[in-house]
């Protein structure tokens, strides 16, 4: 039986991982109990981190199997903007900026190194950070994805902490690495909520992802993303090189 724990599941994804076949739910709120223990709780800081960490000892009596740091700060007023257009509002620009590296950088840093003593005594001692094909800085350069800027800098340098957490407990049989679930539909963005303007933005960024992946048919749905990100970390192991990488929800570094 193994244990799990899984931030930022009150919705989409984190919603799929926890509720996946054979694992059970803790959240804030409720309990269930199925055959897996699986602790569900929201990103947020240290002191947020501290007590759940505590909890989950409790629960799995000091032990720990996987850790998904799957909780972010979405991209709400960065989505469909530019680091120019968002430059016009400089005090704006920075707080977003702030805002982004304060949950999805420091928040994980803090996660990891909280969680990382019942790690250490779990037996699979994999580490999971849900990214984002937007971190990948070659589809950016390429394709000009000049979009959602805070939320790809705090995607890239999280990839960046699970490499560094992968250099140091690598030797400790800990797995750490990234992965995109690829374009999910989570309800976050509904287009009759969004401008004239915004709807032409999502209108070229969705062409953009056509000519990337000729392929590529709209969002998937949580479950399906959720059943090939567990399928990726599930196969993933030190010996095959996979510790620190980044990879999609495919195991590749095709994001489509």
């Amino acid at each position: 039986m193994s244990s799990y724990v899984i931030t930022g599941a009150s919705r989409g994804i984190g919603v799929g991982l926890a509720q996946y076949p054979d694992h059970t739910s803790i959240s804030d709120s409720y309990i269930g109990t199925v055959r897996i223990s699986t602790t569900a709780l929201n990103q947020s800081s240290k002191y947020r981190h501290r007590p759940a960490s505590e909890a989950t000892a409790r629960i799995t009596g000091g032990t720990l199997d996987y850790l998904i740091a799957n909780g972010a700060r979405l991209p709400e007023g960065s989505a469909f903007v530019s680091f120019g257009e968002m430059g016009k509002n400089p005090a704006a620009l920075e707080e977003e900026l702030i805002a982004n590296c304060k949950t999805n950088v420091v928040g994980n840093v803090h996660l990891f190194n909280l969680f990382m003593p019942l790690i250490l005594n779990g037996q699979q001692k994999k580490v999971i950070a849900i990214s984002s094909g937007h971190a990948d800085l070659d589809l950016i350069s390429k394709y000009e994805i000049e979009v959602t800027g805070p939320y790809a800098v705090g995607k890239a340098a999280t990839n960046a902490v699970v490499s560094k957490f992968s250099a140091e407990y690598a030797k400790d049989g800990v797995l750490f690495m990234s992965i995109s679930p690829g374009v999910v539909e989570t309800g976050h963005f509904n287009p009759a909520e969004l401008t004239e303007k915004e709807l032409q933005i999502v209108g070229a960024l969705a062409a953009k992802f056509q000519t990337y992946a000729p392929h590529f048919q709209g969002p998937m749905t949580p479950e399906a993303s959720v059943k090939q990100v567990i399928s990726v970390y599930e196969k993933a192991s030190l010996a095959n090189g996979d510790g620190g990488s980044f990879v999609s929800h495919l195991g590749t570094k095709q994001w489509l």
